[in-house]
């Protein structure tokens, strides 16, 4: 997939989580750009630029939450499906909506420890 561009937006759980969820998702879109870093912070944004690669086939192995996450995926419509799918097999997930643009699509998720 070229040129890839997602931004990703968590809220709920602790740093650590928002850090988990970011490794799930670096197993499809490859290393986060930007990366959830503020030990404080409410709402953390990851950012994925450049190629990504096939998922990797079952249940990702991110690890487990320590509460719920809010996930925000905005981006392309096969960037924000594709990130979708892999936090779908990653997590507890309950889709919360969509929305889409004329070139970007967002995304709205709640994953469950």
């Amino acid at each position: 997939m070229p040129d890839t561009q997602l931004t990703v937006t968590l809220s709920g759980g602790d740093v650590d989580d928002a850090r988990t969820v970011v490794r799930a998702l670096e197993g499809t879109f490859g290393a986060a750009r930007q990366r959830p870093s503020e030990e404080r912070a409410t709402v953390r944004v990851a950012t994925f630029t450049g190629e990504g690669r096939e998922p990797a086939d079952g249940r990702g192995d991110a690890g487990p939450l320590s509460a719920p996450v809010n996930v925000t995926v905005q981006g392309t419509p096969q960037a924000v499906r594709r990130a979708g799918d892999t936090l779908m097999r990653s997590f507890t997930t309950r889709d919360e909506g969509t929305a889409a643009g004329d070139q970007e699509q967002e995304r709205q998720l709640l994953l469950e420890p």
